[in-house]
Formats: C-alpha cells, structure tokens, sequence
C-alpha cells in the first residue's frame, strides 16, 4: 500500500508540473503562486521550475514558526513539481492563435485538477504552500477561506507587480479548480490498509494519514 501512494504522489506531482507548463505555453494567466513564481523567474532571469523549488524550500522554513512538520509528500513536492515543469517547457513548444491557447489553458487547468487530487489522495504530506495555509488556520482561527484568499491575494499582487502573467487564465482557475479537486479526490483517495470507506479500522475510528 505504501508503495502505491508513494507512486502516486510522484506521479501527481509530475502531473502538477505539466499542468502548469501548459497554462506557462497558453499565455492566458496563472493561478496566484505561480504568476508569482513566473514574475520572480523574470526578474531574476531563473528557470521557472527553479523558483518553484526554491519558493517551496523558503515557504517550508515559515512551518517552524507554526510548529508544522513536514511528511514525506512535502519534501517531494518541493523537489518535483520545479524539475517536472522545467522539462515540460522544454519539450512543448510555443504556441500561436487563440484557439490552442485556449485549449492548453482547459487541458492545464483540468490535468492541475487530477494531479492535485493525486497527490492529496496519497496522504503522505501537503504541499509547502497548503501546510502554511492550515498552520496559519491553526495558530489564528480563522477560516480557511479567509486565510487562504488572503494568502494567495498576496503572492497575486505581488506576482502582479513583478510582471507575472494574470488573466482569464487566473480567473478560470480560480473558479474550477475547487469544484473539480472535489469531485476527483474521493476516486484518488487511498485509504491505508484494514481501514474501509466509511473509515472504520480494526482498532478503531481511522483519523486520517
């Protein structure tokens, strides 16, 4: 069972960074961390999948602070998702006429969909940015809702003023990504062994991983 998460997780994480090479080819927006990211590689002259790592590395180092520890999924989130879309770029070229660009942004933002239930659904750890996220809603109380739009508020601008890409792509994302990891992680969600649908374990209530 191990062994299947763990494949899973690399496999969504891999998934994630094509996902997000082909919303960088759509030329259409971003979602909030990555028009950061992508205005921070400008400015820089960084590859793309480069700033992803490191940004995750500096984010993972805000978890002290909040007494957050990371699993294993974390460590390989920081490690992959960069690698993974840097080679994508590299293999997908430009594109031209909006039609395409259109249809990279739909492929990106749904392929971003299921990698993201992929690798929740294996349980082995958030990402940097999900685990600032729930430990901010921890130490503060207040809702993730609220810390999260005023999270990614801030790297939007941010990204913004350093010439990230925003647009309809921003926008899309936004809207459909919540819906769509919805519906997909009940389908991708592994559950450890001896543990049945309804999470009852041998031993007692499953509490999750």
């Amino acid at each position: 069972m191990m062994i299947r998460r763990f494949v899973q997780l690399l496999v969504g994480l891999t998934l994630y960074g094509v996902s997000l090479a082909l919303m960088v080819r759509a030329h259409l927006g971003l979602d909030p961390w990555d028009v950061f990211h992508q205005g921070v590689a400008q400015r820089l002259g960084w590859s793309l999948g480069t700033v992803v790592n490191v940004a995750g590395a500096l984010v993972l180092l805000l978890w002290l602070p909040l007494r957050q520890w990371p699993g294993l999924g974390t460590v390989c989130n920081v490690l992959v998702i960069g690698l993974a879309v840097d080679a994508a770029l590299a293999l997908l070229p430009p594109v031209s006429g909006l039609p395409a660009r259109f249809g990279l942004l739909v492929g990106g933002v749904l392929l971003n969909a299921l990698a993201t239930a992929a690798y929740i659904g294996a349980g082995l750890g958030p990402g940097p940015r999900d685990g600032l996220m729930t430990g901010l809603v921890r130490r503060t109380g207040r809702s993730v809702r609220l810390v999260r739009t005023g999270i990614e508020g801030v790297v939007l601008i941010a990204g913004w003023l350093l010439g990230g890409p925003v647009g309809v792509g921003t926008v899309a994302y936004a809207l459909l990504i919540g819906p769509l990891v919805q519906v997909l992680l009940p389908h991708l969600t592994v559950q450890p062994a001896g543990v049945t649908s309804s999470g009852q374990a041998s031993g007692g209530r499953w509490n999750g991983a």
